[in-house]
């Protein structure tokens, strides 16, 4: 009984030596993933830091408009402001629009969607809704590159059962990964900042990320291009809103809910 006892105790005692050693690499590895990540978003949050403070600067008169509208003739203001800074310095607004849509996208910061309403204000319909499609997979992909280097481990330590259940899916649709992601664009069945940060870790290929995202996101940002053509429109114009612009406004909205509105179907019909 005492040799039996005391090789339990010493098996014990071994399964434990090897299990501390390894929660301390656990920990430094998220440690040092978080490091990474900081540093990283660190430098892209420095860069769009001078990029701003080397913007153009803007007179007095106009600069005294940019403010959040209270009405719409601030709405107004603003929005002519906006266009004539636009026409006397296009790339510098092409260029900020880009890489601030790709950063917000590449470390998952809310914003887009205003973007995407100032992109139809700024910009024609057909280039506003390729540059929105081609920024937020570029900055998904980057996002997808970024986890795929070094935040794999976070990923399986912060999200296992998530984790789980998606594999699942992606298993399940391994023929069709660009149909299946584009769906997953189009529709709110996973937050898009999950599937950017997670699709490395399941392994999916880069280039049905890719295109999978510039194809799906185009229809939820149809509606938000399309309000901020609108809202250009009665800038220019200076006229108040008339029955064919809140005719666009509300069919916009509508088109961007239909996923939400559909969404069981969908998800019973991919099943």
């Amino acid at each position: 009984m005492h040799s039996k006892a005391t090789k339990a105790i010493s098996t014990d005692g071994d399964s434990c030596s090897k299990k501390v050693p390894n929660d301390p690499i656990d920990q430094d590895d998220t440690l040092r993933s978080l490091l990474m990540i900081f540093a990283i978003f660190t430098c892209a949050f420095l860069a769009m830091l001078y990029l701003y403070l080397h913007s153009p600067t803007l007179s007095k008169s106009d600069a005294s408009k940019v403010k959040l509208p209270k009405n719409l003739e601030d709405a107004k203001a603003l929005g002519r402001v906006i266009s004539n800074y636009k026409d006397d310095y296009y790339g510098y607004v092409l260029i900020a629009f880009v890489l601030t849509y790709i950063f917000l996208q590449s470390f998952a910061i809310p914003g887009s969607i205003f973007l995407s309403i100032l992109s139809g204000f700024i910009f024609p319909f057909p280039l506003a809704l390729f540059l929105v499609c081609l920024c937020s997979s570029l900055g998904a992909t980057l996002c997808y590159i970024l986890f795929s280097i070094v935040g794999r481990k976070l990923v399986k330590k912060y999200f296992p059962d998530r984790l789980i259940n998606w594999k699942k899916q992606v298993e399940n649709h391994e023929k069709d990964m660009l149909s299946y992601i584009t769906f997953l664009r189009i529709t709110p069945f996973l937050p898009n900042w999950f599937i950017n940060i997670t699709a490395p870790v399941l392994n999916v290929s880069i280039w049905p990320f890719f295109f999978g995202t510039f194809i799906g996101v185009a229809p939820p940002s149809f509606g938000f291009i399309s309000a901020g053509v609108e809202l250009y429109e009665l800038s220019a114009t200076g006229d108040a809103f008339s029955f064919k612009s809140v005719i666009v406004v509300v069919m916009s909205a509508l088109i961007s809910l239909l996923p939400v509105i559909f969404r069981k179907k969908l998800q019973k019909k991919l099943q």
